[in-house]
C-alpha cells in the first residue's frame, strides 16, 4: 500500500509548478541582465524586458514584476540612476553600476539560455529572432526603412560567407 502512494506522488510531482520565466531565470541574473543592458545604452523597463525576451529568442521573457522590483533595488543599490524624459522613466548606469557591468562575463546572462541549446539550435534561434525582425519591417517599415532591412540581410549574408572562407 505504501508503495503505491509513494510512486503516486512522484508521478504527480512538478505538475503544479508554474514555469516562471522560461528554463531558469535565476534571482542574480536579472539584476546581471539589466546592468549588461544598460551598459549598451540607457532603457525604458519594458525596453529592457523586450530585449531580454529577443536576446534569448523568447527563452526568457521576464515580467514587468521581476525588472521593476529589480530597477528599483539597483536604484537603491546606487548602480542604477532614472531619468523621466517624455513622461516615460528612462533608467541609465551610476560609475558603480557600470564597474559591475563590466564584471559580467561576455554574452551577459543570458548566454546560459542559449548556451544549453546546441550551436544549430542558437543558429535556429537567431535565425528565427532575425526573421521576425524583418517581418515586423516589412509589416509597418517604410519604403526605405524595407530597403535599409534588405541592405542589412544581404550584408549579414556575405558576412556568413566571409566567416567561412576566413577573411
Amino acid at each position: 500500500m505504501h508503495h503505491h502512494h509513494h510512486g503516486h506522488g512522484r508521478k504527480g510531482h512538478g505538475h503544479g509548478m508554474p514555469h516562471l520565466g522560461g528554463p531558469r531565470a535565476r534571482r542574480g541574473e536579472v539584476p546581471a541582465a539589466v546592468l549588461a543592458l544598460l551598459k549598451e545604452g540607457d532603457m525604458h523597463g519594458y525596453q529592457i524586458i523586450q530585449e531580454i525576451s529577443d536576446r534569448t529568442a523568447g527563452a526568457w521573457s521576464p515580467s514587468p514584476g521581476s525588472i521593476y522590483p529589480t530597477l528599483q533595488l539597483l536604484q537603491d543599490q546606487g548602480m542604477v540612476t532614472s531619468d523621466t524624459i517624455g513622461g516615460k522613466r528612462v533608467f541609465s548606469l551610476t560609475e558603480t553600476g557600470r564597474t559591475h557591468a563590466d564584471m559580467i562575463p561576455e554574452g551577459g546572462p543570458w548566454a546560459e539560455f542559449t548556451a544549453e541549446a546546441g550551436p544549430e539550435q542558437r543558429l535556429r534561434e537567431s535565425f528565427m529572432g532575425l526573421m521576425q525582425a524583418t517581418k515586423q519591417v516589412g509589416t509597418v517599415g517604410s519604403p526605405e526603412q524595407v530597403d535599409q532591412a534588405a541592405e542589412i540581410l544581404g550584408d549579414a549574408r556575405k558576412r556568413m560567407y566571409s566567416i567561412l572562407s576566413g577573411e
